[in-house]
């Protein structure tokens, strides 16, 4: 349900498809030339399918690790507070400073360790999460999708992009709009 003049809030995605690509790259770049060729990319929505969450293990997590890692962090935090502290000093400003890096050091370790011996050995490990998605599609308004197409069509011809072949039964699905 809209009010007259606002615009709908409905997140799903409308419009057709014209570019499915393997990387949010390619998706990227496609629209980028829609924008360098004038096209009016305000019609355009980047949609990932096959969400996935992917964790890469970067390491073991050891006692020492977690004390480096919270005196670190406590430190470029208490660099960070002792910065602004010296700008309203008017005498030593470097010993705001450091005492700001020292106490923030010191709670960092303190908090490090503490973070590191509640987990009881249940997670001894680092990681980095990130969502990826399978394929990029590249939808766009039903009256500017023909010109778009033919646009991306120039792009894929110069080797910058490499979309992805349609398939036509999962297409049908993503054009028809969403009422």
């Amino acid at each position: 349900m809209t009010t007259q003049g606002m615009p709908s809030m409905d997140p799903r995605p409308t419009g057709l498809t014209i570019g499915t690509y393997d990387t949010y790259r390619e998706a990227q770049r496609a629209v980028d030339y829609l924008s360098d060729e004038k096209f009016p990319v305000e019609h355009t929505t980047i949609v990932g399918n096959n969400l996935r969450q992917v964790e890469k293990i970067t390491g073991r997590l050891t006692w020492g690790r977690a004390l480096a890692a919270g005196l670190a962090s406590g430190a470029w935090f208490g660099l960070f507070v002792g910065l602004l502290l010296g700008l309203f000093t008017t005498n030593n400003w470097l010993a705001a400073v450091l005492t700001g890096v020292v106490l923030g050091a010191f709670f960092g370790l303190v908090f490090g360790g503490l973070g590191y011996a509640q987990s009881a050995g249940r997670r001894d490990f680092t990681s980095r999460t990130a969502v990826v998605a399978t394929t990029y599609d590249v939808l766009c308004d039903f009256k500017f999708a023909e010109e778009a197409r033919n646009h991306l069509a120039k792009l894929a011809l110069k080797g910058e992009v490499h979309p992805v072949l349609p398939n036509h039964e999962a297409q049908q699905t993503t054009q028809r709009p969403v009422d």
